[in-house]
């Protein structure tokens, strides 16, 4: 891999490491739904305008009704219910408890027949559910069912979002479906977030997580994205997907004083030991030159 390649990589491990972190911190002050409407719209603002430069939208009109459902699973419904989970888990639970995607994306797989469901791959979901066992049963404490009911339903519409793609949207502009999203979702929340703005100025840290989520992580995160797959191609790209929850772990430890316990260690490697085994797979892909979502890996969670 180039140099350029590695500093790429290195950039999106960190940019998709850290929403969990800026959550966390930004829901002590601001509702969920407000949150969401503030992170898709300055996410919006900043990628309508490069999308439609590049013609990126007109091929979606005909297809709008697909995308509509898309935002709906992949960030209307996730983005709110993981930011009101985050008000009960702290933030590396939540970033540890998603890499369980893979392993419902391969469960939806095999049941819809697109996929076989081998020996090799059943091993991984047992392996996997262990994992997500360990967490919950060592990790998560009273009072937090809501939390985890909330945080599996992330987990499915992470899983779900994938599919509607590569079965519906893959023939599209990735740039133009992802800032179509992030603005759609923006104006059905929009006048919601308006009844659950802050009656006061949120604190400093507040304000700057809300940003960062808005700017780093939603807006800056795709074009990086799209350009990391551009240079060392869509399956090494999917690699951050494993590397992502260490760096949510990390910095919830070390900046917010969150508990690295058994369950914690027990439970990361077990999952992604699971991924491992049940979403590997030999897959030609051609080149991500083009930016056509067929080209692209499955959105890591975020």
């Amino acid at each position: 891999m180039t140099r350029r390649g590695w500093l790429l990589f290195a950039a999106m491990c960190v940019i998709w490491g850290i929403p969990y972190l800026l959550i966390k911190v930004s829901v002590r002050e601001i509702s969920p739904v407000a949150l969401v409407f503030m992170r898709t719209g300055m996410g919006a603002v900043l990628l309508v305008p490069i999308a439609a430069a590049r013609g990126h939208l007109r091929p979606l009109l005909p297809h709008w009704r697909v995308i509509a459902v898309y935002t709906v699973v992949e960030i209307a419904i996730p983005w709110v219910l993981l930011s009101d989970a985050e008000r009960k888990l702290t933030s590396s639970l939540t970033g540890l408890l998603l890499t369980a995607t893979p392993l419902i994306g391969a469960v939806i797989a095999a049941s819809t027949g697109h996929e076989r469901l081998d020996r090799r791959r059943l091993l991984g979901l047992l392996v996997g559910l262990g994992g997500v066992v360990a967490l919950l049963g060592l990790d998560v404490g009273g009072g937090s069912v809501v939390a985890v009911v909330e945080m599996g339903i992330v987990a499915v519409c992470y899983a779900i979002g994938p599919a509607i793609i590569s079965r519906r949207l893959g023939h599209l502009p990735a740039m133009g479906v992802v800032a179509a999203s992030l603005a759609l979702a923006a104006v059905v929340y929009a006048p919601i977030a308006a009844t659950q703005l802050p009656h006061h100025m949120p604190q400093g840290n507040v304000i700057a997580s809300v940003a960062l989520l808005g700017v780093v992580c939603t807006a800056v995160a795709f074009i990086v994205f799209f350009a990391l797959i551009a240079e060392v191609g869509p399956v090494r790209a999917t690699v951050i997907t494993y590397v992502n929850p260490a760096v949510a772990v990390g910095l919830g430890v070390l900046l917010l004083s969150e508990p690295f316990t058994a369950g914690t260690a027990a439970g990361f490697v077990l999952i992604l030991a699971g991924c491992a085994l049940a979403t590997r797979r030999e897959r030609q892909v051609a080149s991500a030159t083009t930016g056509r979502l067929s080209r692209v890996p499955p959105i890591p969670p975020r």
